[in-house]
């Protein structure tokens, strides 16, 4: 399932989409800049759309910049031209930017009329997006013929816009669907956790480094202090041995705990986090082999109160439901009649 980031077009992009449908326009490009779409460069139709393509599509390309580029063909359907959709995202660019652009693609289709976009190219490479490279996308599109090496390498790239995986090498453990490693002290807190020596291990994603990072841990921690340790201006993972007694019996129950204070937070980093959350829990579980009892997602720490934890941990079930009562026929229905069954073999006298 794709995120969404919030993401809409400003005023100027909505105005110049209306524009687009003269059919004077050969290309736009479209970033995203201070959370919103914005209008960048484009150019108006000189020759057919082959003789344009790459002396307007190439020049719009640069290193490390994600961008959108709207390329309108010669051919019309449902009652105007057909466009293409270009989603430039180099391999050298970071790696947030490629997750909020592959993010907001679905909005940027919606506003301007996924009706109009007869396809779709994504590349990382020049050559991707180059006239042969449309023409290699199409003709591996209408044929069921065995991929390249180079579009397999595409396939995989294109499934990071809907899902994660997670890779293990020998320095780090690195959450491959947004390739963020986690640092060795973030890795060896876990580990510490696992084995019971901590109570409570906090982490961060650095957006400049790109990283998740250990930011606190504590040995002991009781109940009452946790909520306490929960940023009011800032998400994060938090990892939480809730130790109690429940009706006779001694628990270690462990948590995980996404901490997001609502919308005081920058899209970017709400989307980061929210990506994120499943790679680490399936690595906490899957390569740490930590028993993770129950998964919370709160907005602020208040609500981690002991009574709510409890309820969570041991949902109350109740024992002692009403048995089915069969329902009353209808009022009114008169007696009952008595029916004779006929008698068999009767002989007249």
């Amino acid at each position: 399932m794709s995120h969404q980031t919030g993401i809409t077009a400003n005023d100027e992009l909505l105005n110049f989409f209306g524009t687009c449908r003269s059919g004077n326009i050969r290309v736009v490009k479209i970033t995203i800049e201070d959370e919103a779409l914005h209008l960048g460069e484009y150019q108006e139709a000189r020759g057919t759309w082959e003789d344009d393509y790459n002396l307007m599509v190439l020049p719009l390309l640069k290193e490390k910049q994600p961008c959108y580029l709207l390329y309108r063909l010669d051919s019309e359907a449902h009652g105007g031209y057909e466009w293409l959709l270009l989603c430039w995202s180099p391999d050298d660019s970071p790696i947030r930017e490629k997750m909020l652009y592959a993010s907001t693609k679905a909005t940027l289709k919606k506003e301007f009329g996924a009706a109009q976009i007869s396809d779709e190219l994504f590349g990382t490479i020049e050559d991707d997006l180059n006239l042969e490279g449309l023409h290699r996308h199409r003709k591996s599109a209408s044929a069921p013929v065995p991929l390249t090496m180079r579009e397999e390498e595409m396939k995989e790239i294109k499934k990071l816009e809907v899902g994660v995986d997670i890779s293990v090498d020998t320095k780090h453990q690195t959450l491959a669907g947004v390739a963020f490693p986690i640092m060795q002290d973030a890795l060896n807190s876990i580990k510490r956790f696992a084995s019971g020596e901590l109570q409570y291990v906090q982490m961060k994603i650095d957006m400049v480094a790109e990283e998740i990072q250990l930011d606190s841990d504590a040995a002991s921690l009781p109940i009452d202090k946790l909520p306490s340790c929960i940023p009011d201006s800032a998400a994060r993972y938090h990892l939480y041995r809730y130790d109690h007694n429940y009706e006779g019996d001694f628990f270690h129950s462990v948590l995980f705990i996404y901490s997001m204070p609502g919308y005081t937070c920058p899209i970017k980093e709400r989307m980061l986090y929210s990506s994120s959350k499943s790679p680490v829990i399936d690595l906490l579980e899957n390569s740490i082999n930590i028993e993770i009892a129950k998964k919370l997602e709160i907005g602020e720490g208040a609500e981690l109160t002991e009574e709510y934890l409890l309820d969570e941990i041991h949902p109350k079930r109740n024992l002692h439901r009403p048995k089915f009562a069969k329902p009353k026929g209808p009022a009114n229905r008169g007696a009952k009649r008595l029916t004779r069954a006929p008698k068999e073999n009767q002989v007249e006298s």
